[in-house]
């Protein structure tokens, strides 16, 4: 799989809900980018990241995929995601269950490949001590290793953040970084995430994507 292979592409794009937020949006998303997106609170980038995922329809133009809908997008929403009164193992067996097949039965276990990955990631994450406990009990920050630990183990192509950084330590965010930047370089993916901490956007993204005036303004960081 070539390094600039074209996961998202969307042409001038509009996105909002009654009124637009963000217009005329013309960028691609290219295996290996980790792109930050920075602006104001309330400014679209949210709308932006669920547009991409499918879960919002553009107001005006089209958002091309170049993964599968099904498996090869991974979303980690600011609410996380996670089942509460589940234990971290089934969360993170959750998201190995969004490669297979459609029809694979909802209460048969995963298969021991989707077992192995949820492992791993767990492993990675640090929190396999925590894999039986319920998940409502942890921390914020546990919880977000988690979310992230179920995105990973889902081995998605494309991956969508936002604020999953948040309420994580100076250490926790390297493990979480380093254990992304790792899935990312594996799979040949890439990732977009909502960032309000600009220095920490500027250390971990190769691409920063600003929403200015209601444009997506792109600017390079290395």
């Amino acid at each position: 799989m070539p390094m600039d292979e074209v996961l998202a592409h969307l042409h001038d794009v509009t996105i909002g809900y009654d009124e637009p937020l963000i217009r005329d949006i013309n960028v691609e998303i290219v295996a290996g980018d980790v792109i930050a997106v920075l602006g104001p609170s309330g400014i679209g980038k949210t709308t932006l990241l669920r547009t991409i995922a499918g879960l919002v329809r553009p107001l005006l133009g089209e958002v091309e995929l170049g993964v599968p809908s099904r498996g090869g997008l991974g979303y980690i929403p600011q609410r996380l995601g996670l089942v509460g009164n589940s234990s971290v193992r089934t969360n993170v067996e959750m998201g190995t269950r969004a490669g297979l097949s459609a029809w694979y039965p909802p209460f048969f276990p995963v298969p021991a490949k989707q077992r192995r990955y949820a492992e791993r990631a767990m492993e990675d994450l640090g929190i396999h001590d925590l894999a039986e406990q319920p998940v409502r009990i942890l921390s914020g920050g546990q919880q977000r290793r988690v979310a992230t630990a179920k995105t990973v183990a889902q081995r998605p192509r494309l991956v969508l953040a936002d604020e999953f950084l948040g309420e994580l330590d100076d250490d926790n965010v390297d493990i979480v970084m380093r254990t992304v930047r790792h899935a990312i370089e594996a799979q040949n993916s890439a990732m977009v995430m909502v960032e309000h901490h600009e220095e920490l956007a500027t250390q971990v993204a190769n691409r920063i994507w600003r929403v200015v005036d209601n444009e997506l303004v792109e600017e390079m960081v290395r």
